[in-house]
């Protein structure tokens, strides 16, 4: 604690503890239990199926917005410029796609998990395969990601050794998130965000004020875009050295929209706020408020990554841009920004721990488990969140230590799986001959497929092979199903049939969606 106190300084380290000690307090008031015999599964894993919309759609920005989004992004801001952003504002779109076509969908079916649903279209084996899979990515991808940078951040901004800083980022979300469940992850979500949003949108307002000498942020942002107009292309040429990176228009019309809808359409750790919702209304206003958020994102964490290339142009690896941007605060305001680097970590651990702990638990553990009484589940569920903590712990630094931007690795791998999880869910959800052999065909051949192509046409940017081997794996999904018994509908299906889902929305989620895609429109037109 010395170090910390005398890297950030005493008061810089008081607002620190409060905000620490005031989110646990609120967790645990959030997480009193009046049952006498104690949470059942739906109370634990589903917030009691009662999230009002503004919690859920603070909660899916809480969940999203960690280590990887605030260092990785604003490290590729730093890198490559304002390209980077079109992964957040391509995803407010994205976000009312999945709120309107995707979301009735889960809710009418009435599931706790994305294999769940699998179990319910498919089969068994289909949901096992997919379930594995995701425990296997949250544990040694992105939990592993979210405590290696939210590690390096702190040893960066207080001086506390990278592992020491992991650890008390692990025992931190443990302390809140492990009792209370999904409803203590996602009310205290709410006091993230706001520190979140305020504490970027201060930081983004001194840098800015930083590169004019002092003569305001408008002027800054005018000297950005006239030293870096590079930084400012949202569409990459060929020439530019990160289009592979970042391929041109295939941030609008290519793979771009399957990794969005595979991340906020099918990902158990985002996705379990709207399913926790008491109804689809409610749902789905939480994801346009969420929408809106994102479209703010850019100026919280890709902003100062553009700005430290004028006020810090020597770096060593780009994901040094936000801790180093941070080292020009003042005192008071450093504490403040570093507690709201630290909230939105922890609320992502938490959220990814406790997403982890609802699928190893109601898919994987109840198989072979079947008649436990509700609080055994509970029990099980909070072991598994902490083992899965733990793993991250040991692996972390061996896998993600050798990498300049994590937020392109994560990328890059979740990249190889992504198409065919969309095509089952898409396939899955809209044309019932779908089968279960289809299904699994289209999760392998997305491995294979993306592997083929990786190092069979290797200047392939990775954005368009994701793109292709969507494509891919819908024709092979296509033909494996048609291809089976020659019934026209699997007879293992016991989903909702689609026609039976409503898809009408209210008139201010309508509105809501027009609002989003002007703003999009005058973004990238402004921006092109």
């Amino acid at each position: 604690m010395m170090d910390f106190a005398n890297k950030l300084g005493t008061i810089d380290s008081t607002i620190f503890i409060v905000y620490v000690i005031g989110l646990l307090c609120l967790a645990l008031w959030i997480s009193r239990n009046e049952k006498k015999d104690g949470a059942n599964t739906e109370d634990y894993f589903l917030a009691s199926k009662s999230l009002p919309w503004w919690a859920i759609g603070a909660s899916l920005i809480a969940a999203n917005i960690s280590a990887e989004q605030i260092i990785g992004m604003s490290g590729s801001g730093y890198a490559i410029g304002l390209a980077i952003a079109s992964y957040e504002w391509m995803a407010a779109i994205t976000l009312i796609l999945v709120g309107k076509y995707m979301l009735p969908i889960f809710l009418e079916n009435k599931i706790f998990t994305m294999p769940q649903y699998l179990e319910q279209r498919f089969d068994n084996k289909v949901k096992t395969t997919m379930a594995i899979f995701w425990l296997a990515v949250y544990t040694f991808v992105n939990l592993t990601a979210v405590l290696w940078l939210g590690g390096m951040a702190i040893e960066t901004v207080a001086g506390v050794d990278w592992m020491f800083g992991m650890i008390f980022l692990a025992v931190f979300s443990v302390a809140y998130s492990l009792y209370g469940g999904l409803k203590a992850v996602a009310f205290t979500d709410i006091l993230q965000v706001v520190l979140l949003v305020f504490g970027g949108l201060l930081l983004s307002y001194l840098a800015l004020d930083a590169v004019s000498d002092g003569q305001g942020v408008l002027a800054g942002f005018g000297i950005l875009t006239e030293k870096m107009p590079e930084h400012f292309d949202m569409i990459l040429s060929p020439e530019n050295e990160h289009y592979m990176s970042l391929p041109g228009i295939s941030v609008l019309i290519g793979g771009m929209w399957v990794m969005n809808f595979s991340y906020w359409g099918f990902n158990q750790y985002i996705i379990q706020r709207a399913l926790a919702a008491k109804d689809v209304k409610e749902a789905q206003k939480g994801i346009a408020f969420a929408a809106y958020l994102k479209l703010l994102m850019p100026l919280i964490v890709v902003l100062p990554g553009i700005a430290a290339v004028i006020l810090y142009p020597s770096l060593t690896t780009p994901d040094q841009a936000y801790p180093s941007m941070m080292a020009m605060l003042p005192v008071g305001i450093k504490g403040l920004v570093f507690a709201a680097l630290v909230a939105a970590i922890v609320s992502s651990l938490a959220s990814m721990t406790n997403s982890i702990s609802t699928i190893f638990t109601m898919d994987i553990y109840s198989r072979f488990k079947p008649n436990e009484s509700q609080r055994h589940y509970v029990h099980i569920g909070r072991i598994a969140a902490l083992v899965s903590l733990c793993i991250a712990l040991v692996v972390a630094q061996p896998l993600l230590g050798k990498f300049d931007q994590a937020f392109q690795y994560i990328q890059e791998f979740t990249g190889f799986f992504t198409p065919g999880i969309v095509v089952i869910f898409v396939m899955g959800m809209f044309w019932k001959r779908t089968s279960s052999m289809g299904a699994l065909s289209a999760a392998l051949g997305s491995a294979i497929f993306s592997l083929v192509l990786k190092f069979a046409w290797p200047e392939l940017p990775f954005m368009d092979r994701v793109g292709l081997v969507f494509l891919l794996c819908l024709v092979l999904c296509y033909f494996v199903s048609t291809m089976g018994k020659g019934n026209v509908t699997d007879t293992t299906d016991s989903s909702v049939s689609v026609e039976q889902v409503s898809f009408a929305t209210t008139k201010s989620f309508n509105v809501a969606t027009v609002g989003v895609v002007l703003i999009l429109t005058a973004l990238y037109a402004t921006w092109w």
